[in-house]
């Protein structure tokens, strides 16, 4: 079976594509609940996004008619997306999504029900989404998005149809942010061996200058750590980073959103607020905040991502594995620090990554976690 056009996107998939078109070709017979899985940048959105327009497009997945039109721009009535602004989805949101999992479609013959990052939901929220993937009613399927199994219980990997993906070529990647965004050639292949193949951060690199800049500075700052004043001094500029790059993301939306509401309200900025008025401009203030803090840490994210590569570049050149640098920008620069630092130092720095993000998500203190890491990469002779 060809692939649909919708998949076109879906770049180094072919296993996952093809195991999704023999369920398309059962027709009345789709699984229920499936679990899409794979490494960050590997695509798990897209490919959830492909499968769902496959199945509520007449034509299996032009990518052209309405019904793609309307999948791809998220407003199609039979296709509901749960991606949460806020560090863990909270069980209200899961509440009320689970409610319109209730309802019959509207155009398609399915209800597709997407909830992007599964993995940050709690135990007693996964708790609760854990009976509709048990009885779905007819024609409701849902697609989980999480970087692993294990970021999941038990008792909802029981009851899911599981994908496994792999990370995409840098070479695929770059090819892709060519051929969609019309970036030149060297752009797209330095971007997309910057961001490791991830494709929302190749996409970023390749479209946003600020992006580059900020990457930039991360690595320089980092590369200048030296002794323990230099080190508390990188942290402080990290933190400020995150937060800028974070700022950069979500300012104009936030302004667009007051905009919006003020209109809709018929409101300006001299009006007298009354208390119902005052009371939905702290709830959308109060969502905005929500969505800074998952922005911060999201960008502090990215940060890590880019540290990683750099010491993984370190540890190349010290093993003379001949393979490519993510960085190759700063061979010099990363040549110098793989004389000063041994093997076993460049190793427990990602190891020391590594677990920085992994007390991020249990939401330990960002200044602690940044003092530390920053302490850990001094430059220190063995």
């Amino acid at each position: 079976m060809v692939a649909p056009r919708v998949f076109r996107e879906v770049i180094s998939q072919p296993e996952a594509v093809a195991e999704l078109l023999r369920e398309i070709e059962k027709s009345n017979q789709i699984h229920h609940a499936w679990l899409f899985t794979g490494p960050p940048g590997s695509g798990r959105s897209e490919l959830a996004f492909a499968f769902a327009a496959a199945l509520v497009c007449p034509a299996g997945g032009c990518a052209e008619c309405n019904a793609c039109s309307m999948v791809r721009v998220g407003n199609h009535p039979d296709v509901q997306v749960l991606n949460t602004e806020r560090v863990q989805i909270s069980i209200d949101e899961v509440s009320e999504f689970i409610e319109k999992s209730e309802q019959m479609p509207a155009l398609a013959n399915y209800r597709i029900m997407i909830v992007e990052d599964a993995d940050r939901m709690a135990e007693r929220t996964s708790n609760l989404l854990l009976k509709s993937l048990e009885e779905p009613p007819r024609g409701t399927i849902w697609m989980l998005c999480a970087p692993s199994e294990s970021d999941l219980l038990p008792t909802i990997r029981s009851r899911v149809r599981r994908i496994m993906l792999k990370v995409p070529s840098v070479e695929e990647v770059a090819r892709l942010l060519v051929e969609k965004y019309s970036v030149s050639e060297n752009l797209a292949l330095t971007s997309a061996a910057q961001a490791q193949s991830h494709v929302g951060m190749a996409r970023r690199l390749a479209t946003n200058l600020q992006a580059r800049e900020r990457r930039s500075k991360v690595l320089e700052v980092v590369l200048a750590i030296t002794d323990l004043p230099s080190a508390i001094s990188a942290s402080e500029v990290l933190l400020k980073l995150a937060e800028s790059d974070g700022q950069q993301l979500t300012g104009e939306l936030d302004e667009q959103e007051r905009a919006e509401m003020m209109a809709r309200l018929g409101i300006t900025e001299d009006t007298k607020l009354t208390p119902s008025i005052r009371s939905q401009i702290k709830k959308l203030e109060d969502a905005q905040k929500k969505r800074s803090t998952r922005s911060k840490r999201d960008g502090l994210d990215r940060i890590f991502v880019d540290l990683m590569g750099l010491y993984r570049d370190v540890l190349a050149i010290q093993l003379g594995s001949g393979q490519k640098l993510i960085n190759p920008d700063l061979d010099g620069e990363i040549r110098s620090l793989a004389k000063d630092i041994s093997q076993a130092q460049a190793i427990h720095a990602i190891e020391k990554i590594q677990q920085v993000r992994y007390r991020m998500d249990r939401n330990v203190k960002d200044t602690l976690l940044l003092d530390s890491l920053a302490v850990t990469l001094r430059r220190r002779k063995s």
